[in-house]
């Protein structure tokens, strides 16, 4: 073949899971470097930003971006990979959805700091020292990015041509892109349209292999998964465990399930479901029979049963808050109010 394509990875906010699942594809890895030279990755080798400032527009073949937009180097370096890139890949539930580093929506940069540097009782810091974006030392000055109020998904930022969830993504979806853009480099072989999810368009309980009550499915309780040890052979949510499958995009096999574990919904909404808590939440209630044409039950005996549902947010927008309809939390005369 000709020259290699060219490949960037870039970490945001997030864990660095996802540079770890990118080597868990094994012997692909081979693969790739037969036909790509990786170009930047910060977690994998020193690479330089002046260096990819440098490359020609468009020079890199595609860029995996996992993590969140968190500050302004991860939105500078989103912009700059995006302008240096022919396809952008948008790598893990974090760039996709916000992820974890999504649930600081709750609350704001201001209060963030406070409790870090100010409030926590471990911190030594009568002054209040904060980080500043630029501060003169002896020996000259010194840069940080600026961190930013609200936690923003990569396609808030730029332009993404592919979305891969899961967190991290699992490798058969990562070998699946990899022999695409492969496919599409050495033989021609279209891509998937634009705007496509690395992923199965069916739910993560199509692909559970549990046995679900599949007529009038109601549950008296809800349980933490750590109260009960659960059947392994029958639906979790069957068992009053709040399982996110129902509103999940298949693709990660069921792994947690198949553990014993609940689905917290990492993969993101199915293709039909845009709004992944509410459509959760309509499910539960389902099956408490809440909603219920024919159901006597209370108002209080309703208010008992969802107070047993801990932290609904980070039950239901574990994963996706900044993609969410609520998008996050501001404070207004003093109090707090989710808001679109």
């Amino acid at each position: 073949m000709g020259e290699k394509i060219k490949i960037a990875q870039y970490w945001g906010a997030g864990c660095g899971g996802c540079d770890v699942a990118l080597l868990d594809i094994d012997a692909m890895i081979l693969d790739v470097h037969a036909i790509a030279d990786v170009v930047f990755w910060p977690i994998g080798f020193d690479g330089k930003i002046k260096d990819i400032e440098a490359m020609p527009d468009k020079s890199i073949t595609v860029s995996f971006y996992n993590g969140a937009i968190r500050n302004s180097e991860n939105e500078h370096i989103a912009k700059l990979l995006r302008q240096k890139s022919v396809l952008m890949i948008s790598f893990g539930s974090c760039a996709c959805y916000g992820g974890t580093p999504g649930l600081a929506n709750v609350t704001n940069r201001k209060e963030i700091f406070e409790t870090v540097y100010k409030n926590t009782q471990s911190t030594d810091n009568p002054s209040f020292v904060v980080p500043q974006t630029h501060i003169k030392v002896k020996e000259g000055e010194l840069e940080l990015p600026e961190f930013y109020d609200t936690v923003k998904t990569l396609d808030e930022v730029v332009d993404v041509d592919y979305f891969m969830p899961g967190c991290p993504p699992t490798t058969n979806l990562i070998a699946m892109a990899v022999s695409a853009v492969a496919q599409y480099v050495t033989k021609g072989t279209p891509l998937p349209p634009k705007g496509a999810v690395i992923a199965s368009d069916k739910t993560l309980c199509d692909e559970c292999k549990r046995e679900r009550v599949e007529k009038g499915r109601r549950i008296e309780r809800i349980y933490q998964a750590y109260e009960i040890k659960p059947d392994p052979k029958k639906c979790l949510l069957d068992q009053g465990i709040i399982c996110i499958g129902p509103a999940t995009r298949a693709g990660c096999g069921a792994m947690c399930p198949n553990a014993q574990m609940p689905c917290r919904g990492c993969m993101g909404p199915t293709k039909g479901v845009m709004e992944q808590g509410a459509s959760m939440l309509s499910a539960l209630s389902s099956l408490l029979n809440i909603t219920d044409a024919e159901s006597k039950m209370s108002e209080e005996q309703i208010m008992e049963l969802m107070m047993q549902v801990k932290d609904p947010l980070g039950t239901f927008y574990a994963f996706t808050l900044p993609k969410s309809a609520l998008k996050r939390a501001v404070t207004e005369r003093g109090r707090r109010k989710a808001v679109s």
